[in-house]
Formats: structure tokens, sequence, C-alpha cells
């Protein structure tokens, strides 16, 4: 494709980061996302929801305060009632407005399968930024939300997971990584992104190619949802984890005594996943206190190495 540049842009085609974000003043830069996604739970509101926050993720990831967004909609008006449409929209609006975003708009087509979402501005000072490249040798890796919630979705559409694991995981998918961002620019993270399509393990590797670095994980160190657990035995996985993780295989490097489901939940597609935070071991303590007392179930995943090309080793045992 052909990339357009301006001396303005500081995160755009030529280094792809979780959003673009150009500079219109020497204090302040936009910073701009869109993404969409096919329901993942019945409930048409609680979808609504759960994309606005999934939509607002990215905006977090870079330190960056979203407020604003427009509606990206896609609809089978031949299939499904209108009220469906009204409730997700509904959803979406109050969703966003949960965490003060305004929706002031947007766009409905016609589509095979509903498809949501939102197309996100938020605001920082360019030297505030965190990008997704920014990690150093040393760094601890922090993980602010339990893996597995691609598993679990999956099990709700086949009919698999009890009352108990859908409440909890969309209540996981409706939490909003505001508050883990907010805590994250205080304690000087170098580094960040957001976990959603490409899995824990797609996400880091992109961190890692931005940085020219490497990254050691512990497997027995990443939360997963204990009934996820139960599901990925089962071998009940969205396609996209084993798309993602043949995709990956060649810049992976797995402990042997890892079964294929254990590998396989670190490939898991997230929607609505937690943040992936770098912070020096000088700040992790404060860190981690502070996301811990404001709710934030944050654990320490790994580190940063130096490697002479990126990659990713992965270490633990069975569970």
């Amino acid at each position: 494709m052909p990339i357009s540049t301006s001396a303005d842009v500081i995160a755009g085609l030529e280094s792809p980061d979780d959003c673009g974000v150009i500079r219109v003043r020497d204090d302040l830069a936009l910073v701009t996302t869109v993404d969409v996604f096919t329901p993942v739970v019945d409930d048409p509101y609680d979808y609504g929801r759960i994309a606005a926050i999934n939509s607002l993720s990215d905006i977090y990831a870079m330190g960056a305060r979203p407020v604003s967004a427009l509606s990206v909609a896609g609809f089978p008006d031949f299939r499904l009632p209108l009220d469906v449409l009204a409730e997700v929209l509904r959803g979406l609006v109050e969703g966003a407005a949960a965490v003060g975003v305004p929706v002031l708009g947007g766009h409905t087509v016609k589509n095979s399968e509903p498809l949501f979402g939102l197309a996100v501005t938020g605001v920082i000072h360019p030297d505030q930024l965190i990008l997704k490249g920014g990690g150093q040798v040393g760094d601890l890796l922090v993980l602010t939300k339990p893996l597995g919630i691609g598993v679990m979705t999956t099990a709700i559409k086949n009919e698999r997971l009890s009352a108990e694991g859908t409440r909890l995981v969309t209540e996981l998918m409706l939490t909003a990584n505001q508050r883990a961002a907010e805590i994250m620019v205080a304690h000087g993270a170098h580094a960040a992104t957001d976990i959603t399509g490409f899995g824990l393990l797609g996400h880091l590797l992109e961190m890692v190619a931005g940085a020219g670095l490497g990254a050691e994980i512990d497997f027995r160190a990443v939360p997963v949802l204990d009934e996820a657990v139960e599901m990925a035995r089962l071998g009940l996985f969205p396609g996209g984890a084993r798309t993602n993780y043949q995709a990956y295989l060649e810049r992976l490097d797995f402990d042997p005594a890892l079964e294929e489901w254990q590998r396989l939940l670190l490939t898991d597609p997230q929607t609505s996943g937690g943040l992936l935070i770098c912070f020096a071991p000088e700040r992790l303590d404060e860190a981690l206190e502070a996301l811990h007392l404001a709710g934030v179930p944050a654990a320490v995943v790994g580190r940063l190495v130096s490697t002479t090309q990126p990659r990713v080793f992965v270490r633990g045992p069975l569970r």
C-alpha cells in the first residue's frame, strides 16, 4: 500500500501501533482507532456494551484519554428484527458513556451478520505517549486481565458454558482498561499494548519486534479463567487460536512439557482483553500495588530480554 507521510504523523502505517497518532499542536496529539466484531454473547445490549469497551481499549493502551466516538454497524435487516439493532446501539452508547465517552453519531450498513464497534478519538500530550515498541531489556511484563475469553465465548456459542461462567466472562469483557491505563501512565510504563484478536503471544511479538528484543513468558504465572482451563483441555478453542499459533510458530520457543491446549491458551483471541505493560524493575512493586488497590487483577507474567532477533520463549511445567 502507498503510505501517506507527514511530519506530524507520530504513529501511522510506517510504524503501526495500537492507534494512529497525529500531532495537532506541540502540546496535543490526536489518537484514533476503529474496531468492530461479531457477537460474542447472546444479549444484544451486552454485546453493544462489550463492543464499546473493546473499541476504547486501544486508546487506553497508548496512555491516551478517549474523548469521542462514532458507531460503526453492520446489520442483517432481513434476518433479525430492528429492535435487536436498537438494543445493540443502546449498548454501544451506554457502554461508552459509562467511561465518559460520548457517541456523537455513526454509520450503519446492511451486512450478512451483525458487526458492531466504535471509531474512537482520544487526546494526549505527544511526549506522554506509550508506544508498543518502547520496552527495554529487563522490563517486567504485567498482564491486567486473565486469559481464556475466546475459549469461554466459544463455549457460549456451543452452549457448553455454565451460567456462572457466562456471567464472569461477560463482566470481564465489560471491564474497561481505563483505570489500569491511568496507573501505568502514573508509574512510568515503558510500553504497552492491549490483548485482543492476536492473543497474548501475538501482541507480545508485536512489542518485541518494535523494541528489537525478545521476551520470556512463565506459563505458570499467566492467569487463566478457571472454566477456560476446563474447556481448553477439551479442545474447545475458536478457530483463531490455531490460526494464530501457526502464524507465530517460527518465532516461538515453547517448553516441551507444555501440551497443545496450554500453548493455544496463549494464542487464544481475546475480546476486550487486558493490557500487557512493560515496567522497569524499580517501578514494578509500586505499580502492582496501585493496580491491586484499584481492583485490577494484574500479574507479572515475564520479562524482556536481549536476543539476536525478536522471539518469545515460553517456560513452565504443566499446570
